[in-house]
């Protein structure tokens, strides 16, 4: 598996507070090695993009793509990101 980012998650990644990204990078290492992983409660959105969203924390998520063999992350961040995934 492939992983890719967008420039809206690379930007909502440099925002987030250090220990944030620390605990996001070791989701996404999780995501990478497993992506059904309970902890992750990884689930489809409901839009008609086929867009998927991942737990990070209770509060935090990071919503990606399925393209084949490639997952392109889309956001990161609060519940508010899942307004605009």
């Amino acid at each position: 598996m492939q992983i890719l980012t967008t420039e809206p998650f690379d930007r909502d990644f440099s925002a987030l507070p250090e220990h944030l990204r620390v605990l996001a990078k070791r989701k996404l290492r999780l995501f990478y090695r497993d992506p059904r992983h309970p902890s992750l409660r990884v689930k489809k959105m409901q839009d008609p993009r086929d867009i998927w969203e991942a737990r990070i924390t209770r509060s935090y998520r990071f919503t990606f793509q399925r393209k084949g063999d490639t997952v392109v992350l889309r956001r990161i961040g609060t519940h508010d990101i899942l307004r605009r995934p």
